[in-house]
């Protein structure tokens, strides 16, 4: 039994604890090229938030890891089969949920540990904050902590070398022969001010990249996904700790 674990506590050990953060991480479950597993996103948020769970805890942090939610937002995705939605505002009345919860309970720290491009949980956040103001909410998306070139030499976003890399390391067996995996290369938009990123709409995932990809993974390799984890957790566990340090009315200097 590890004690940061919500899934493997125990009503004996809880009874009189409380914990200072409660951690949800959210994932996704969609396709990804054709030679990574639907539970991709899925299986990068478990690991991503219990190791880094685990580091936050051996450092002192009063820290537990909730489930993951393995659904995420795919609306660009309806046409790709089994890609799994959640409306934006199905995950709002789940966050409420759970929300109301840890706030009647004392639990009034939230961290989401997010692992899906597609999940954005800051507005959502903004609304609950004014109906829970005794709570103190964050987001994070655990991709966006490192700069990647760092780590990996192809670019990409979606079953690209960074992804491929990570669950190599995580679970091998999961993983078909690169030679297998498409190329991951991505259309652009014809619109300029999408070119340029300032300007938004959503990609149409099947116009957009012929294997569900986005991203080269034929230079991954389980040792650069294992560096880059490591490197990632520790990051993601100091947010852990700083949160937990956090004082309500202190938050700035």
């Amino acid at each position: 039994m590890n004690s940061y674990l919500l899934a493997e506590s125990n009503w004996k050990t809880l009874k009189d604890h409380r914990f200072e953060l409660a951690v949800l991480p959210w994932g996704a479950t969609e396709a990804h090229n054709y030679h990574l597993p639907y539970g991709t996103d899925v299986y990068e948020a478990d690991a991503v938030a219990r190791e880094s769970g685990r580091k936050a805890w051996e450092k002192g942090a009063n820290v537990t890891i909730m489930p993951t939610i393995p659904f995420g937002v795919n609306t660009g995705q309806s046409d790709i089969y089994l890609d799994i939605n959640l409306n934006p505002s199905t995950q709002l009345l789940i966050l409420k949920d759970i929300i109301t919860g840890l706030d009647r309970q004392g639990t009034k720290k939230l961290l989401i540990v997010n692992s899906h491009g597609g999940n954005d949980f800051k507005t959502m956040l903004r609304e609950l904050g004014l109906q829970f103001p005794e709570m103190m909410l964050f987001t994070c998306n655990w991709f966006q902590a490192l700069d990647k070139t760092m780590y990996f030499e192809e670019a990409g976003d979606h079953a690209d070398e960074m992804e491929t890399s990570i669950i190599m390391h995580l679970h091998p067996e999961l993983v078909l022969p690169l030679e297998q995996a498409g190329d991951g290369a991505e259309k652009k938009s014809t619109i300029k001010g999408l070119q340029e990123k300032w300007a938004w709409a959503e990609r149409k995932w099947s116009e957009v990249t012929e294997d569900t990809g986005i991203g080269n993974p034929k230079k991954s390799s389980p040792e650069k996904g294992k560096k880059y984890f490591e490197d990632v957790t520790d990051k993601v566990a100091q947010l852990m700790l700083d949160i937990c340090e956090a004082k309500a009315g202190s938050l700035y200097k």
